[in-house]
């Protein structure tokens, strides 16, 4: 049975970069009073990507996983598979894989989306990882893909603030090496109040409330905790301890939540991946932006021990151990 193994990966973020000062101001044309003090005490951001008008998330997706083919050194045509992670998709269907794979022109590829939120990516890549073990698939291309800016209520400070845009991606290959070593995903539907975004569209009329919600005090609690428990459950199941972890990259929503979880866990801030502060919270994005942030900058070395978390609206959160 061959091992599912990273090769390559990719980051895009949408060019317009808006600080937390920049987002004071147009917050407070709306009425809405906020600093960049206010947000970086709370969250740690600094500032966040945003989509222009009009652009959808299959465009960063493309962009995305052009650069992570090109890191994977394959061509389009040698994916089998493509795994889109997203609540943002561009329709409500063909799923925004599809859009994906015809501008790609990974003719040889089938496509489906995941909707697991903040946890998006982690389900995502478990998938791609079952279909190469289950020999289903060589080539995954497995992203995560966000326009959050869209769902957002601009005159809701506690939420607003959070979020950016972007896409990550990676490549997952069948293997004769370890690659992914550890996977476990959870799900808790009687959490699904406290971070919702309960709108949708019926008979051409929106129903309901199309924008983003959260209990942002519930959902810090439920994410530590539970992030935690997964993070055991995983390295009891990979036979490995939380000391031999090399990197942890967990999902980018606020660095409060990250340095509480990495006490928690007892792993040195020296080993955690944060790029909260330039992106915020890309949801199903933050972590494939993030080990792709690592992995370029080289921090992340083959043979390195990878810890990767998301947590999210549903609820949903889960934990997959890499060997890079």
């Amino acid at each position: 049975m061959p091992y599912a193994k990273i090769i390559g990966s990719g980051g895009y973020l949408p060019p317009r970069v808006v600080s937390n000062d920049d987002l004071a101001v147009e917050l407070a044309e709306r009425g809405i009073e906020t600093s960049d003090q206010w947000i970086r005490e709370r969250t740690g951001i600094l500032q966040r990507h945003l989509v222009e008008q009009g652009v959808k998330t299959s465009h960063l997706a493309v962009k995305a996983s052009q650069i992570a083919l090109d890191d994977a050194g394959l061509a389009a045509s040698d994916i089998d598979l493509i795994i889109l992670a997203t609540s943002t998709p561009d329709f409500i269907f063909p799923s925004t894989a599809c859009i994906v794979q015809a501008e790609l022109g990974a003719k040889n590829a089938a496509a489906f989306d995941v909707q697991a939120v903040c946890s998006g990516f982690v389900y995502a890549l478990t998938t791609g990882e079952t279909f190469i073990k289950a020999g289903r698939a060589k080539n995954v291309l497995v992203i995560g893909a966000e326009v959050f800016s869209g769902i957002l209520d601009w005159n809701d400070r506690s939420t607003c603030v959070l979020f950016g845009d972007g896409a990550g991606a990676v490549v997952l290959s069948a293997s004769d090496e370890p690659g992914v070593v550890g996977a476990q995903l959870n799900a808790d539907g009687t959490q699904m109040n406290i971070l919702a975004a309960a709108g949708n569209v019926s008979h051409g009329v929106v129903v309901g409330d199309p924008f983003l919600r959260m209990d942002g005090q519930a959902v810090f609690k439920f994410a530590v905790n539970s992030l935690a428990q997964s993070a055991h459950e995983v390295c009891e199941q990979a036979g490995v301890q939380l000391a031999d972890i090399d990197w942890m990259i967990p999902h980018q929503a606020n660095l409060r939540i990250i340095n509480f979880l990495g006490r928690k866990l007892g792993i040195d801030s020296s080993k955690v991946v944060v790029t909260v502060d330039r992106h915020a919270n890309t949801s199903a994005a933050s972590v494939p932006l993030a080990l792709d942030v690592a992995r370029k900058d080289g921090r992340i070395q083959p043979g390195h021990l990878a810890l990767l978390q998301g947590v999210g609206g549903g609820f949903t959160w889960g934990s997959v151990l890499v060997r890079m």
